[in-house]
């Protein structure tokens, strides 16, 4: 079939027998089963596939495997903490923050990539780094608010 090529994730190991230029996205839902990751344009420009790869938001639908190298990828599957949801999946959920759900899995992983490399982002930030992540219910506002709301969570834990 391809190459086979070594992918950790949501800190599992997996060989994964494909083509190197195979999308992330695609090894993720019809290889590992992981189908939280969605598919939206296919273009990278909706964010419906968004995961974290070395704590960075990507969109797996245009990245291959052959460049995700040895970095750790992290999916919306991943982000439970003894099965309960962890401070961004709660405030989107306290917040109201999901109609058709959709998007969410991008949202929270674009979410989580964001508050690694700003914990305590102003509204503008929020909003610029939201920018590609498109939700077709117009959830935003309430987007916006979980964010900030898992921002305050995040940083009374530590």
């Amino acid at each position: 079939m391809g190459a086979l090529t070594k992918l950790t994730v949501n800190g599992v190991s997996h060989d994964v027998d494909a083509p190197a230029d195979t999308s992330l996205l695609e090894v993720l839902r019809n290889d590992l089963g992981l189908t939280g990751t969605k598919y939206g344009c296919g273009e990278g420009m909706c964010g419906a596939c968004t995961v974290l790869v070395g704590g960075e938001a990507v969109r797996s639908c245009i990245t291959s495997i052959e460049r995700v190298g040895d970095k750790k990828v992290e999916t919306i599957e991943g982000c439970e903490i003894e099965c309960c949801p962890d401070p961004v999946q709660q405030a989107f959920l306290d917040e109201g923050a999901m109609q058709c759900g959709y998007c969410i899995a991008g949202m929270i992983m674009s979410a989580h990539g964001l508050l690694r490399k700003n914990p305590k982002p102003t509204e503008a930030q929020i909003i610029e780094h939201k920018d590609g992540n498109v939700c077709r219910c117009c959830g935003y506002p309430k987007m916006i608010a979980a964010i900030k709301r898992a921002a305050t969570a995040m940083e009374t834990q530590q």
